[in-house]
């Protein structure tokens, strides 16, 4: 990360990693706690946060409303991460070992948590859900995320987040990789687990976000957790690995917004996309109306993501048969160019890609799939 975690290393004699012992966790965790990242403690040798109390651990409790968070105690695991250095101090001076542990949604860090276990690839439709893989394709040697992650890449023409030297990557003991980035704008990126549930970017894939902790370098749990390559921060989520995870539903399912100004070019676009005034004219309006507001922005802004969204919605608008689909798409360009001038081959792809998934969801007036 900085220097504080390459001075650890060298009195360790290890690479992008402290050891795991209480004063250089402490000294870890607030510094990671100086950066805004809310820590919480992870059992001595283990992955997991410290156990709960005996009360804190009967079925049926809750963190909500929880008289131990509220009293400074490590209960719940990264539901207690704090920034707090006095608490901070107390936690790691009370037990040797204790690792360090991120909230991730706290910390606005979106962690891909990349696999290489050994496992039997399932069928080809779950190795990048929401993208067929024809049977022409020889898959031959596939085998773990570090594989379908690069394919994905590769249908995308990216570089694979493995192989990303511009930002934080950590080895784990079991030979995946932890490839760390910062969340741009307000959205609360999903947890996910491989190719499984509802959402998912590919097998063997894992995301770790609002609902889920990061495990930071020096952590020692049947090995070290180890930087690799010469970056020690998180760069920021690339627009292209932004534009999957919403894809593949990494964000909260998309309901009709409050009502809200809207502006008057997304307003315009949506009357010509035959959209009326009641819910679904405003969800419409909304979204477009942040797409467009991306002009002020000459780059970044989340502008890809927003445009995704806004096409999502339209597509589940369209087919719960609240716009046309070619008027709807018409608008979404329109504000798109609005936004980013001569970028049709970035926004069109977009643009088509969000509105496929949205007509799998149709939308009512009221903001129900």
């Amino acid at each position: 990360m900085t220097h504080e975690l390459d001075a650890s290393c060298r009195d360790s004699g290890q690479s992008g990693c402290s050891p795991a012992v209480a004063p250089s966790n402490a000294a870890l965790a607030r510094w990671c706690a100086s950066r805004g990242w809310p820590v919480h403690p992870l059992a001595p040798g283990r992955t997991t946060p410290v156990a709960d109390c005996e009360a804190c651990g009967r079925p049926g409790h809750s963190h909500k409303g929880c008289a131990c968070i509220q009293a400074g105690r490590w209960c719940h695991g990264f539901h207690a991460a704090t920034l707090d250095f006095a608490r901070i101090e107390q936690w790691w001076s009370t037990q040797a070992g204790l690792g360090v542990g991120i909230a991730c949604g706290a910390a606005k860090l979106v962690v891909i948590d990349i696999d290489a276990h050994g496992q039997q690839p399932p069928d080809r439709d779950r190795l990048l859900p929401g993208i067929p893989i024809p049977r022409s394709v020889d898959l031959g040697g596939l085998a773990n995320g570090f594989h379908t992650l690069g394919v994905l890449a590769a249908l995308r023409g990216e570089v694979s987040p493995a192989d990303d030297e511009t930002t934080l990557r950590v080895r784990t003991p079991s030979g995946g990789l932890h490839v760390w980035y910062r969340a741009h704008g307000s959205h609360r990126w999903q947890c996910s687990t491989g190719s499984d549930g509802h959402c998912a970017l590919a097998w063997q894939v894992d995301v770790r976000a609002h609902g889920g902790y990061a495990i930071v370098p020096g952590t020692v749990a049947a090995g070290t957790y180890t930087v690799v390559g010469p970056a020690r921060e998180p760069a920021a989520l690339p627009d292209w690995l932004a534009h999957e995870l919403a894809r593949t539903g990494h964000l909260p399912p998309a309901h009709v917004p409050a009502p809200r100004p809207v502006p008057p070019r997304a307003r315009q676009a949506v009357i010509a996309a035959g959209g009326d005034c009641g819910p679904a004219g405003r969800a419409f309006a909304g979204v477009l109306g942040e797409v467009t507001a991306c002009q002020a922005v000459p780059e970044g802004d989340a502008f890809s993501v927003k445009l995704n969204r806004a096409a999502y919605t339209a597509g589940g608008l369209v087919a719960g048969g609240h716009l046309s689909k070619a008027a709807a798409e018409q608008a979404l360009r329109e504000a798109a160019e609005h936004a980013r001038p001569g970028q049709a081959r970035r926004y069109g792809a977009i643009i088509r890609s969000g509105l496929d998934a949205g007509l799998l969801r149709p939308l009512s007036p009221g903001g129900h799939a």
